[in-house]
Order: C-alpha cells, then structure tokens, then sequence
C-alpha cells in the first residue's frame, strides 16, 4: 500500500426513533501516486474506476496540511545554548 491512502470522512447524523445526534466514519482507501499526503492531512478524494479490490478513489488535492511534531532531539538542541 505504497500508493494508497485510507480517508476517513466523519458526518454526523440524527437517529430516527431517540432524535440523538451520533457520529459516523466511513474509511475510503484512495490513490495517491505521488506519495505526498501525511497522516492528519485534510484532502479531497473523487471517485474514480476500480483500481484494486477495495480502492475506488483518487487523491485529487490537499487541501490543508496537517501540523506535524518535530523530533525530541531538534527541540533540545534549540533550547540549549551552545556550550563552548
């Protein structure tokens, strides 16, 4: 799954019966050719033909990147003054 992303897209939705707000994931595996989405991207998805048994969707944008942590060492070493 080198070129392939799951999405999952969130929608909330009322009960028939209680009248209660839920809230629903569906999972889409997509195709990314160039590898460029990361996880907590915000990204939208077209569908597109059957491209494997489970993949019908094509990454077509990304439409906000998500914040990504730095490493612990990067962090230190630009707290610490230099010591020399």
């Amino acid at each position: 799954m080198q070129k392939t992303i799951v999405v999952a897209v969130e929608s909330v939705k009322r009960h028939r019966v209680y009248k209660r707000t839920y809230r629903s994931t569906m999972k889409y595996k997509a195709h990314d050719e160039l590898g460029s989405a990361r996880i907590g991207d915000m990204v939208r998805i077209e569908e597109t033909r059957p491209l494997s048994k489970e993949k019908r969707w094509r990454l077509i944008e990304i439409l906000k990147r998500a914040e990504q942590t730095r490493p612990v060492e990067e962090v230190v070493a630009a707290l610490e003054p230099s010591i020399e």
